[in-house]
């Protein structure tokens, strides 16, 4: 697969497996558990870190939570007794190792070993990847890296000159002390929202820049008494009842977003929270955002604007054009000092780290192939890429549907198409690229006429200029029928010259 790149061992020796999982977060722990259930044991998670948990290993900062109710973010063959109504993140992070201990999936996670290059071999039928580790070849590859993964540093003019600490908010500096500091928060998306409160008591002034206000929906948050989870312990109707119940008010919240003539009570009630929440007037219009609720990511929270109307606490409704020695310099022309600058601004959303060395039959990286329209077949098979599966991949999440519902559905779908190969005698399947095409034009029409594409390509909706590459303009149900149905005349189904066929047993990766 060509030279050794930097970072690379190359004393290890050469392995062959079944399936391999990139990424042990959320998405990687579900895939092995469902592989495993579908009899596919041999399978091999590479990580890069030295931790499995994905965005909530990585994200540090203070107040990282969920933003949909706990108990529709767990998978649904491990309930937990979860202590709050919203998650915060060092209990998800305990419940995704407590959940890989107790399946057994921390056994086969190959921890420090990235991913570098991933071709596949149409000789041979199968991708070939290199590692920071070593070599192995898979039959099967599981994309499961996420779509928050990578932060998106912006380019503003003369931060590097500044004197004090600086840090993305996705990569939180604990060493850097906050206590009766001048903090200047860059940005005001869901991070924000979630750690200006806690920061606020520390800083001796918190100067926050919004170039685009957020609409903010309340969001009831309490304490869960354990008596309630033994009772749900005792009943697991009762369980599955409370789940249906915050599954089908996060629908509801769902239908005006895809029929936006609906969205004026959604808006009322935004707009009510925001005025009981904040008295002064001036603050109250800088708030009030100019776009439709739904054009942007759906934010909750009953702590941040308060936080907003804190002595300490001073909002710029600005972007920042530069920092100036420590100077903070807004498109206004306002000059703000600061001693500390939080970066708050988000993530790559959908952009596969790893496109750049996915190659796929015609030795073509994944990343040109995306160049225009990042497109997989229901979010999940890439024409091209054969025997490649994308979990929550491109157009598959909404503003309102939690991630382990969509994740679990597709892991069905991968399963079911394993499953349908192994008892085939082919040993790979290609989604057809007119089946991709079609699936993409219908998306984005469906996408036309609701309130995902009302921003003008502005929000993170729009991985590409232009292109919505985030958003399911559908129901859940929709999605999870089409997920259910696996249909293999989608697919081009061939064996290799030597007729291998998919079967377990196999010497590790890594």
């Amino acid at each position: 697969m060509g030279a050794p790149v930097d970072g690379e061992r190359t004393d290890s020796s050469h392995h062959e497996v079944g399936v391999v999982v990139i990424g042990a977060g959320l998405s990687g722990v579900a895939a092995v558990i469902a592989l495993r259930r579908a009899g596919f044991d041999d399978v091999v998670v590479l990580e890069k870190s030295g931790r499995l948990g994905g965005t909530w290993r990585d994200n540090t900062y203070p107040g990282c939570g969920c933003d949909v109710p706990s108990v529709l973010y767990e998978y649904s063959f491990a309930p937990h007794p979860w202590t709050r109504c919203y998650a915060g993140r060092p209990e998800i992070l305990r419940y995704l190792e407590t959940t890989a201990a107790t399946h057994s999936v921390d056994k086969a996670i190959r921890y420090d070993a990235e991913v570098l290059a991933a071709r596949w071999e149409p000789g041979t039928h199968r991708w070939s990847l290199r590692t920071t580790t070593g070599t192995c070849t898979a039959r099967v590859v599981v994309v499961a890296t996420g779509p928050w993964h990578r932060p998106r540093y912006p380019d503003i003019p003369g931060l590097d000159g500044f004197p004090g600490a600086v840090f993305h908010s996705a990569r939180w500096d604990h060493d850097a002390d906050l206590t009766g500091r001048r903090i200047a928060v860059v940005g005001t998306g869901a991070s924000t929202v979630q750690f200006l409160p806690e920061i606020q008591p520390l800083a001796s002034r918190i100067d926050v820049f919004q170039s685009t206000p957020q609409w903010v929906l309340p969001r009831p948050d309490y304490p869960l008494p354990q008596g309630l989870h033994r009772f749900l312990g005792r009943h697991p109707a009762a369980r599955r009842a409370l789940r249906g119940l915050h599954h089908w008010t996060q629908e509801a919240i769902g239908v005006p977003l895809r029929h936006p003539r609906l969205l004026r009570p959604l808006e009322t009630a935004a707009r009510l929270h925001l005025r009981t929440s904040v008295r002064d007037r001036a603050l109250r219009r800088a708030l009030t955002p100019r776009y439709r609720l739904g054009g942007r990511r759906l934010i909750a929270s009953d702590a941040y604007y308060p936080a907003l109307t804190r002595p300490n606490v001073r909002l710029h409704p600005t972007r920042v054009t530069a920092v100036e020695g420590s100077h903070v310099i807004g498109a206004d022309a306002s000059r703000t000092p600061a001693d500390v600058i939080v970066l708050a601004t988000g993530y790559h959303i959908g952009e596969l780290a790893l496109a750049h060395g996915l190659y796929g039959t015609h030795g073509t990286p994944l990343a040109d192939a995306w160049a225009g329209s990042r497109r997989a077949y229901l979010g999940t098979s890439v024409s091209g890429y054969p025997n490649l599966f994308l979990l929550v991949g491109p157009n598959l999440l909404t503003g309102t549907t939690a991630v382990p519902t969509v994740l679990e559905a597709q892991l069905r779908y991968v399963t079911a198409a394993l499953t349908h190969l192994r008892a085939s005698g082919y040993t790979a399947l290609d989604v057809k690229p007119e089946v991709e095409a079609a699936h993409h034009q219908a998306l984005h029409r469906a996408l036309r006429t609701t309130v995902y594409n009302t921003t003008g390509g502005s929000s993170y909706y729009f991985g590409i200029p232009g292109v919505n590459t985030f958003c399911w303009p559908w129901s859940t149900r929709r999605l999870l029928q089409r997920l259910r149905a696996f249909t293999p005349e989608a697919y081009v189904w061939s064996r290799s010259p030597s007729e291998a066929r998919l079967s377990d047993g196999g010497s590790g990766c890594g």
